[in-house]
């Protein structure tokens, strides 16, 4: 590939990063897109792909380009089937962006590629299985077996973010209610935020003018790291919710590792100390087992765009 570039490519339900990947998983060049959300169009969402591989190349011809997408992805890796947070429904991705682009492009489900970054550069190198968890708009996931993710029959294994965990409960983007992501994510996050922040005192009243409609993650998590009550507590609460359904998922699958990824594992131990007590707190047989440690994944935001770049390299 002397010459040519390899870039691999992020695309959630609020942004798009695309990047220049070396063969050690080095990322040497970034570029960033907003997308348009489940309610914009397909052709929004393709540009801004298209556009931050581009500027990521800055000129330099493309080897190929792996994406990693936030929906579920078929079995020969060519469509996004379903995407809960962006408008594609059974879009041909693979072949359009193709003939836009004019290299190779492989496609997969976000968080198998943030699962394939993790096992080959990250936390979990040398793992006999793994789960892997992404936390970002919504929640994503992956089982590993040493460095291979097991994709399912339809290519779609892994979408743990859509099991209920409340019958009845938050109405979730995916057309059901009561989804694991509507109590544990970046949007969980921020509605618990706003919903505290009416009931007592916060920064995020002055941070947002006193309109919860304003408030986001990011503000969530600055104010967090000032000690703030309000965040604090919405913190604790999608951790807790994540060490609930973990419990679940390890005593279906029984993996020697979790891995947890995506925007929101930003906070560390804000996010993962409650998890870690929800897991040993209601995974059945717990104090008969070893329980699975839960880690924080070491590629951060960058994992899903690099092992996209993998599946090219």
């Amino acid at each position: 590939m002397d010459g040519l570039v390899v870039v691999g490519v992020d695309i959630g339900g609020t942004k798009v990063l695309a990047g220049v990947v070396d063969d050690d998983g080095t990322v040497s060049a970034t570029a960033l897109r907003t997308t348009p959300g489940r309610r914009g169009v397909t052709r929004q969402a393709e540009d801004a792909l298209a556009e931050a591989v581009l500027e990521a190349a800055a000129g330099r011809p493309l080897a190929g380009v792996g994406v990693a997408a936030a929906g579920f992805v078929d079995p020969a890796g060519e469509r996004v089937m379903f995407a809960p947070h962006l408008p594609w429904q059974g879009e041909p991705l693979r072949d359009l962006l193709e003939q836009r682009l004019g290299c190779p492009v492989l496609l997969d489900n976000d968080a198998n590629c943030a699962a394939r970054a993790e096992a080959h550069h990250g936390a979990a190198r040398g793992a006999g299985s793994a789960l892997m968890i992404t936390m970002g708009t919504g929640i994503g996931g992956a089982l590993l077996l040493g460095d291979r993710v097991l994709r399912g029959a339809n290519g779609m294994a892994g979408e743990f973010g859509h099991m209920q965990v409340v019958p009845g409960g938050q109405a979730c983007e995916c057309g059901r209610s009561g989804c694991w992501e509507q109590y544990s994510s970046g949007n969980a996050l921020v509605r618990n935020a706003r919903a505290m922040m009416v009931e007592q005192p916060s920064v995020l009243a002055e941070a947002s003018g006193g309109r919860p409609e304003r408030v986001t993650g990011p503000m969530v998590t600055a104010a967090a790291e000032q000690g703030d009550l309000v965040a604090r507590q919405a913190f604790a609460a999608v951790g807790d919710w994540l060490g609930v359904g973990t419990a679940n998922l390890v005593a279906a699958l029984d993996p020697e590792l979790v891995v947890v990824g995506g925007g929101v594992s930003a906070a560390g131990d804000r996010l993962l100390d409650p998890a870690r007590a929800a897991l040993r707190r209601t995974l059945v047989g717990a104090a008969h087992r070893r329980v699975p440690e839960l880690v924080a994944a070491t590629l951060g935001p960058q994992a899903g765009m690099i092992g996209a770049a993998l599946m090219v390299r």
